[in-house]
């Protein structure tokens, strides 16, 4: 047995800990780019806290999901303005930029150098920037991954910049920030949560150490995820939603993902959809043809037995199925109201593109069995 688990160099997780972020900050620069959603409204109190630290800032705004041409510009920013730390405040699209900014930072400005797959693949000599990863969503876990996900939308793909340079100083995950949450974007990112928990589980790559953390984190998405979704205010279950979405950042920077997540990614290139919402959508049919095909073609791999495991964190019953673990996540799906594949206008038309990009994506490889062409298909159209 061989594995390696890396993850950020400090994480702080608790209700209230964004009131300890000031000295923390003051120990690792002087003035900050913040890197925020939209508006700085919910940014408010980080900066306020900054200030009286005397840290000066300046804020970066990321509309929707991060494209190349956002990571230079924010770069380019932080240059401009002598930044000499890296703040990203929001979801998954703040939090990637501001990794992307930090690493870039010392590096050079141009994402193109350092990209996958579009890009020039040149590897980060330098350590990042100090960066701070602040998440006010419970879905992605990028507050302690070590990559950024970009689109380009001229390719139409999404590619990341990736390194172990990319590991945040610092995750501070606080889920009083999560309770704004409407219905939708809880419902979306706890989904994408819990894929993150189950794909890992499931992964060519897992080991004990990302199995414990799986567990956990299934069980407190599964008894909480509808609680936060219905009741926004149920801090214990934001609480637990929060720390699932940590613990599955910290699998799949470690075990990798699989077929969710290598479909997930060349539909986000191509179409203007929530990441979330698209990895929500597809875990139900990838889970059930995954079973399908274990069972038809490696019925004694050892991935039919780890399913049986989700169904029954899950289910809570000890002797549940994977195929009961199957319809449990299709009927959570269906009760948090998550549209199809169809609602983002993809067609049976774009199956062939989609599986072409999906077959050599990177989280594909590591699913539990190779899928055919009819397989991916069968995906799809379960999805539409």
């Amino acid at each position: 047995m061989r594995f390696e688990f890396a993850t950020a160099g400090r994480i702080l997780f608790g209700s209230g800990v964004l009131k300890e972020i000031g000295p923390i900050a003051a120990d690792l620069g002087r003035r900050a780019l913040v890197v925020i959603g939209r508006t700085t409204v919910r940014a408010a109190p980080l900066l306020d806290l900054l200030a009286e630290t005397e840290i000066t800032w300046v804020t970066f705004s990321v509309d929707g999901e991060p494209t190349v041409e956002t990571a230079y510009q924010g770069t380019r920013l932080a240059r401009q303005e002598a930044c000499d730390l890296i703040i990203g405040f929001g979801g998954g699209s703040p939090l990637d930029t501001g990794k992307a900014i930090a690493a870039l930072l010392t590096n050079g400005d141009d994402p193109l150098d350092f990209l996958e797959v579009i890009g020039r693949g040149k590897p980060l000599i330098q350590p990042s920037a100090p960066y701070i990863a602040i998440p006010t969503t419970a879905g992605t876990g990028a507050e302690v991954t070590r990559n950024a996900v970009l689109a380009s939308p001229e390719h139409r793909v999404k590619v990341s910049l990736r390194s172990p340079h990319m590991l945040p100083r610092l995750a501070l995950v606080d889920p009083e920030l999560t309770r704004s949450m409407p219905p939708a974007v809880t419902a979306s990112t706890g989904l994408d949560a819990l894929t993150q928990l189950i794909e890992p589980y499931l992964s060519r790559r897992a080991n004990p150490i990302i199995d414990a953390i799986c567990w956990e984190g299934m069980r407190r998405a599964a008894r909480s995820l509808r609680r936060a979704y219905h009741n926004g205010d149920d801090i214990q279950a934001r609480e637990d939603m929060a720390l699932a979405s940590l613990l599955g950042g910290l699998a799949l920077a470690n075990a990798g993902l699989g077929a969710v997540h290598g479909f997930a990614g060349p539909f986000g290139g191509m179409f203007r959809a929530p990441h979330g919402a698209v990895c929500a959508c597809l875990l139900p049919h990838v889970m059930a043809i995954n079973v399908k095909a274990l069972s038809d073609r490696e019925p004694d791999n050892d991935m039919l037995r780890r399913y049986d495991k989700v169904a029954q964190i899950l289910t809570g019953n000890s002797k549940a199925t994977a195929e009961e673990g199957v319809a449990w996540v299709g009927e959570l799906g269906q009760e948090l109201q998550i549209p199809k594949l169809g609602s983002y206008e993809f067609t049976p038309s774009d199956f062939s593109i989609m599986i072409e990009k999906a077959r050599v994506a990177s989280s594909m490889q590591a699913n539990p069995i190779t899928l055919t062409t009819e397989e991916m298909q069968e995906v799809l159209s379960l999805a539409l």
